[in-house]
């Protein structure tokens, strides 16, 4: 199980310290903040994933920095142009797809039901590596509801493993925050995103960063 910061709103000075004491693997939320740290950052050696809602026009922008995972792959007009894109740049992207567990309209994500058919259909472009499946619980404080979004996401793992579809791995499960981590490795987390637990609480509530749909592609 990795522990993966996220680091929305910390400035790269605070994220340096999280270096020293041997966490590396970091990520953010908005493409902004990735190209305004890039500078600070790119001397230390580190491992920078995608975590926020990915709108198509930001795709070529986020391919100028050191993304190793985009974790928000939700639906097929962003693969597809993800696909050109690292096409046009004979490029290769490790991605997860995103399954909105909760059945939440404010939250992204493919609905659990469909998720078997848009995998196979993401993986027939060859420049997208499907390591596994990312969500977001539900925001409650009943731990077995919430239990039951990460109880769902493995099942659908298993289900995707059972189809054994080509160019499809299924090792990571990224689900999990600062507070409901615990629930997620008892259900078989490979990757928690811890931010708030780490850096302390952000400015703006996590509505802020997880529900763009005033955005529009």
């Amino acid at each position: 199980m990795r522990l993966l910061l996220a680091t929305k709103t910390v400035e790269p000075e605070r994220i340096k310290e999280a270096f020293k004491c041997g966490e590396t693997l970091i990520a953010e939320n908005k493409v902004q903040e990735i190209k305004q740290k890039f500078e600070g950052l790119k001397n230390f050696s580190h491992e920078q994933h995608f975590i926020g809602h990915l709108q198509t026009n930001k795709i070529k922008e986020i391919l100028k920095y050191n993304i190793s995972c985009i974790q928000t792959i939700d639906r097929m007009s962003l693969a597809e142009k993800l696909h050109n894109r690292l096409t046009l740049e004979n490029k290769t992207m490790d991605v997860l797809i995103q399954i909105n567990t909760s059945n939440e309209e404010s939250k992204f994500g493919y609905a659990p039901s469909e998720s078997l058919n848009f995998v196979k259909e993401v993986a027939k472009f060859k420049t997208l590596k499907i390591k596994g499946l990312m969500t977001i619980g539900l925001f409650s404080s009943d731990k077995e509801k919430v239990r039951a979004c990460f109880k769902l996401l493995k099942s659908i793992q298993q289900d995707i493993i059972n189809a054994q579809i080509p160019n499809v791995e299924m090792n990571e499960l990224s689900m999990g925050m600062s507070g409901d981590l615990e629930i997620a490795i008892e259900e078989g987390a490979t990757i928690i995103r811890v931010g708030t637990a780490i850096f302390g609480e952000r400015q703006y509530p996590d509505s802020y960063y997880w529900n763009e749909n005033s955005e529009i592609d």
